[in-house]
């Protein structure tokens, strides 16, 4: 059986799960609310505060959907509940960050400025100390949808292994290089 697929998923106070008929789960919470089409070969039960995910076969398929559409339900508990913040910063000379609204403004070496409009679940921020790399925080419930805003921020400028510029997640170690050798 599926180590992650048999654990029950807690549904804390303020959570309420409900379970359609035709297999989707929407659950609502005070950060918002979430609904996930889940696997016809899959049953989801909600009971004394717990919701537990059932395979019917052993089917290696169906092993795989099991602890899969366990983790996506877990993570939009957790979403409604607690919410997920994902923090960035912008590493080099002159990079700048504004955000006014929905849309994120960027500056990062390139002639122009990046506008990047935000889906209305992700709450943008950015907040320029003197003397420190801007900062950019997201905060949304949908977990797969905040990582893909940030890895799309992201990707307007990757981290370079050699001066370490470019846009980082908060705390991530970048490997550096040495660069060319002096000859003698």
């Amino acid at each position: 059986m599926s180590r992650i697929g048999k654990l029950p998923i807690h549904i804390p106070q303020g959570v309420t799960v409900a379970v359609n008929p035709d297999n989707t789960v929407i659950v609502k919470g005070p950060k918002g609310e979430l609904s996930q089409k889940v696997s016809a070969d899959l049953t989801v039960t909600v009971e004394d505060g717990q919701m537990h995910v059932q395979r019917h076969t052993e089917d290696k398929e169906h092993k795989a959907q099991h602890g899969l559409y366990r983790s996506l339900l877990h993570n939009m508990v957790v979403g409604v509940s607690e919410g997920y913040t994902i923090k960035q910063e912008l590493v080099g000379v002159g990079f700048r960050a504004n955000a006014e609204g929905q849309v994120l403004e960027l500056g990062l070496g390139y002639s122009h400025s990046i506008f990047l409009q935000l889906p209305a679940e992700v709450k943008v921020s950015a907040v320029t100390e003197k003397r420190a790399n801007p900062i950019i925080t997201l905060e949304s419930c949908d977990k797969q949808l905040i990582g893909q805003v940030a890895a799309k921020i992201r990707s307007f400028r990757k981290p370079e292994p050699y001066k370490g510029k470019g846009i980082r997640f908060v705390g991530e170690q970048v490997r550096r290089k040495a660069g060319k050798s002096a000859k003698v």
